[in-house]
């Protein structure tokens, strides 16, 4: 006995108490943001978030975050059919945090997971089953085995991972929705890494390959019970245009498939996510709404209420929410350019550190009370705590001159940065504090919430065998 698929949620569990979504993009709301920063860095100072002691600080626009998912299920309400079944899953891999997880719930937002430990975190935040989706490449016989048990939704990657589906369902019955994630192979953007429709890589099924097709539409009329499609062609660096390309190509194949089928047995598509964020100012863009209507006019049959719709937005929910902190430890001068010795660095900016062309971060620059510095500026490097070369935030960055007890905030780092914790030269994990701020209020109060306590280096030194140091003495 196959699955018994359950329909998408229609409507959000929670109202979201948040200003209209259109909002989001207009310069009045970024002054806003820029405004509720400004007043969330001072207040860190000044109510000790941040300072000698604890010289790295992660913060997060909790009003900003709320804004961008409101702004996300607006700009797919505008295109859809009324009706039509919509579940917008936060890709949990982006901030695996789970009050964060959980503020998104609130806003009728579910959560795409990646692992055990996401599914895990999705659970804390009580996020509902129906709202889930379990997407991986490398999926265990036991992570298929709960998540069928709770009724999560299942992408499988490939024909072994089919098969071990087959085994589990012939076994015991599911409500959980299954499909198989296909690659469409419509080619790769300006990051290599993050491609994930090229001819070669590693996820889905190759929709071009020889014979691929053939054996998609045969899996399906084979098993009644596969009732879903996905696709997810790349994120960062991807033009909107090919991801639409890719989304238009699953869709086909989903044509396809019920037509040779006779009846609507695939009833959903997984549109994966990975919208491009801008890292070069506060603006906004792309916006949801600039690929919603894209992907209305290229793959019109998409929104006509046939198919329930899931997308898998991460990076851009939660990147221009997030503002990385840290004391400027000393400032020095090497072949005449100034370096500011800072707290921030590889271990929570990693992909800038090694791969900066790509990745590269705003940095802003505060005085020791938390005011913005002003003042001409000069050409510095930002560096990070690290014992090697080359970890630099920011090289040879113009930046009013920086002194020692100053701060540098590394902005729209809320995505992929101070909640991924690489432990190089076993840095202490900074603490991550959520924030709510008036901007229309001068000097007004900002509230704070811890999302993450600071790890203290006795925690470090447990992770690293502490409790157990003569473990290899005593073989």
């Amino acid at each position: 006995m196959g699955p018994d698929n359950s329909a998408l949620p229609s409507t959000p569990p929670t109202a979201l108490p948040s200003a209209p979504p259109t909002a989001l993009p207009d310069p009045a709301a970024r002054r806003d943001q820029a405004l509720r920063r400004d007043q969330a860095v001072r207040a860190a100072v000044e109510q000790g978030l941040v300072g000698p002691d604890l010289p790295l600080a992660g913060l997060l626009d909790v009003a900003g975050i709320r804004a961008s998912a409101a702004a996300l299920r607006a700009a797919f309400d505008e295109v859809t059919a009324p009706g039509t079944p919509v579940l917008h899953a936060f890709a949990v891999k982006a901030a695996p945090l789970v009050p964060v997880l959980r503020l998104l719930a609130a806003a009728g937002v579910g959560a795409e997971v990646a692992s055990p430990g996401e599914l895990a975190l999705a659970r804390a935040a009580g996020t509902p089953p129906t709202h889930t989706v379990l997407d991986s490449p490398a999926k265990t016989p036991a992570e298929l085995r709960e998540a069928l048990a709770l009724g999560i939704a299942v992408n499988a990657d490939n024909a072994q991972e089919l098969a071990r589906i087959d085994a589990l369902v012939r076994s015991a019955p599911t409500r959980s929705p299954v499909g198989i994630r296909v690659n469409p192979q419509v080619g790769g953007g300006a990051i290599e890494a993050l491609s994930t429709a090229t001819a070669t890589s590693k996820f889905g099924v190759p929709l071009r390959d020889e014979g691929a097709r053939e054996w998609l539409v045969r899996a399906y009329l084979d098993r009644p019970w596969l009732t879903r499609l996905h696709t997810h062609s790349g994120s960062q660096g991807m033009p909107l245009e090919l991801m639409a390309g890719g989304v238009a190509a699953t869709y086909a194949l989903a044509e396809e498939i019920n037509a040779r089928a006779g009846r609507r047995q695939i009833d959903t598509l997984d549109i994966g996510g990975g919208l491009p964020v801008n890292f070069a100012s506060d603006e906004e863009t792309p916006t949801y709404a600039d690929y919603a209507r894209l992907l209305r006019r290229e793959v019109p049959g998409l929104f006509d209420g046939r198919y329930g719709l899931v997308t898998e937005f991460g990076r851009s929910l939660l990147a221009k929410h997030g503002t990385l902190l840290a004391r400027v430890e000393y400032v020095k001068s090497a072949g005449g350019r100034g370096i500011a010795l800072t707290h921030a660095g590889v271990q929570v900016a990693t992909r800038t550190v090694y791969v900066p062309e790509s990745w590269p971060l705003r940095i802003a620059a505060y005085d020791a009370k938390g005011r913005p510095k002003s003042g001409p500026a000069v050409r510095q490097d930002i560096a990070g705590p690290a014992c090697f070369a080359g970890d630099l935030l920011a090289r040879d960055r113009e930046l009013p001159p920086l002194e020692q007890g100053d701060y540098v905030a590394v902005l729209d780092t809320g995505a992929y940065c101070f909640a991924h914790h690489y432990s190089y030269n076993s840095l202490v994990r900074p603490g991550i504090h959520g924030f709510v701020a008036d901007p229309q209020e001068a000097g007004g109060t900002v509230r704070f919430g811890v999302v993450r306590e600071p790890q203290s280096v006795a925690e470090v030194v447990a992770e690293a065998g502490g409790g157990v140091r003569d473990a290899l003495r005593e073989l």
